[in-house]
């Protein structure tokens, strides 16, 4: 069994919709104020982060507006980072990511998960 209480999170891919705010698509809904704060954080503490969403375009840019009001930057949106794509030699579809944060994902294996 992993012990979860070990676990340094250094990529982190959040999902925007129902994650960072309240789901109501195409608007944005309410933000999640613990989540954003807890990722403030964690860039704070040198982690890096990616906005990891189905929004494109304008909607896209939009939700990336909103979350610099929000004071929250990512290395990188719906695509890896620099460093990772040197490494494999191309942007896969897949996203790498130490933890992904989305409202549609499930951690059978996890019962909790802290940064």
């Amino acid at each position: 069994m992993m012990n979860t209480q070990q676990i340094n999170y250094n990529i982190i891919a959040v999902d925007f919709d129902g994650t960072l705010c309240d789901e109501c698509f195409p608007r944005i809904g309410e933000p999640n104020l613990p989540l954003i704060y807890a990722l403030l954080e964690q860039k704070r503490l040198g982690k890096k982060l990616i906005l990891w969403t189905c929004r494109c375009g304008e909607r896209l840019s939009e939700a990336v507006d909103w979350c610099a009001t929000q004071g929250l930057t990512f290395d990188a949106v719906n695509e890896n980072l620099p460093e990772i794509i040197d490494l494999y030699g191309s942007d896969s579809r897949k996203i790498t990511a130490d933890l992904y944060i989305d409202d549609k994902s499930a951690l059978p294996a996890l019962s909790a998960v802290s940064f």
